[in-house]
């Protein structure tokens, strides 16, 4: 009789097939993790050449497939059917709104969509300052360096010397000349026009009061001899005197004032060339520490210069 050993209870068959179903499994699982990475990088993910700091201008009245291409040839998404797909998602091709925007890191073409749809631009304005007595030359070299749509040589033919009004401004990183143009107007308007009554009281022209009040811009050394020196020069022009100013040379060779501003003059120099101060003296000078000196006579302003100068 042939020994035959029962099978244990505990121990299982295995089936010829189950280490098959097994591997089928994984490499369906690998093949499907692999699938949803292609798309993701090949559909969802940012160029690998995404640009740095990448500001995309999307233009007033650019349709949904004008605005895919656009941002496509930019590098700023890899699948225009992606970013499409998404636009519509948040809200169709009328919620794209037209602004610049500002992309700091590459982003998924998902979240593009969706800040172009919501108008979130992640632009913070940009502080620039104009001083008193820039010229526009001065101005143009501070702008250019701030805004990176800035054109000098276009700037420079537009801007008038002596209206470009000082002050702190705050433009868009993406503002051009014409922006800085339109808010130095506005705000030279805003600040002169409730004066012009005064022009015409002191019987001058508001050509002729900016004129003045760039030169005193330049001479005077603040709010406590703005008023006396432009008595001064008002003096001058009066009796027939040359102004004879160092911050204006062609006053040395002409009489009257210079044809046009040699600056950009602030409001309280603007005001100070309305309101004179009437004194006897006709000469000043500034020492080496900025304390004004006023003369009656020639000889007076000499002996000044000897004394404060040497």
């Amino acid at each position: 009789m042939e020994n035959f050993t029962p099978l244990n209870p505990t121990e299982s068959i295995a089936h010829p097939n189950h280490f098959s179903f097994k591997k089928v499994i994984v490499y369906c699982i690998f093949g499907l993790v692999l699938l949803l990475g292609s798309f993701y990088y090949f559909f969802l993910s940012a160029p690998g050449d995404f640009p740095a700091d990448a500001i995309a201008n999307i233009e007033e009245g650019k349709n949904l497939r004008n605005v895919s291409f656009y941002l496509k040839n930019q590098h700023i998404i890899r699948s225009r059917l992606a970013f499409e797909a998404f636009a519509i998602l948040y809200g169709g091709e009328r919620h794209l709104i037209s602004t610049d925007y500002f992309f700091e890191d590459p982003l998924p073409v998902y979240e593009i969509a969706r800040r172009i749809s919501k108008g979130e631009r992640h632009l913070a304005p940009v502080k620039v300052t104009i001083p008193e007595g820039f010229t526009v030359a001065e101005a143009a070299q501070v702008l250019s360096s701030k805004l990176i749509n800035f054109n000098e040589e276009n700037f420079m033919k537009e801007a008038r010397e002596g209206y470009l009004f000082p002050d702190t401004y705050f433009f868009l990183t993406t503002g051009d000349e014409q922006d800085v143009l339109k808010a130095t107007q506005m705000n030279y308007e805003k600040k002169v026009a409730p004066l012009r009554n005064d022009f015409s009281a002191f019987k001058k022209t508001e050509k002729e009061i900016i004129v003045m009040a760039s030169i005193i811009e330049k001479e005077a050394k603040g709010d406590a001899d703005r008023a006396l020196i432009s008595g001064i020069l008002w003096r001058r022009l009066s009796i027939g005197m040359a102004l004879q100013v160092d911050a204006a040379p062609i006053t040395y060779k002409e009489r009257g004032l210079p044809k046009s501003p040699i600056a950009n003059p602030g409001l309280e120099a603007i005001k100070a060339a309305i309101h004179p101060q009437s004194s006897p003296y006709l000469y000043y000078l500034h020492d080496k520490d900025g304390g004004v000196h006023f003369a009656r006579s020639f000889a007076e302003h000499i002996n000044n210069k000897n004394k404060y100068l040497k």
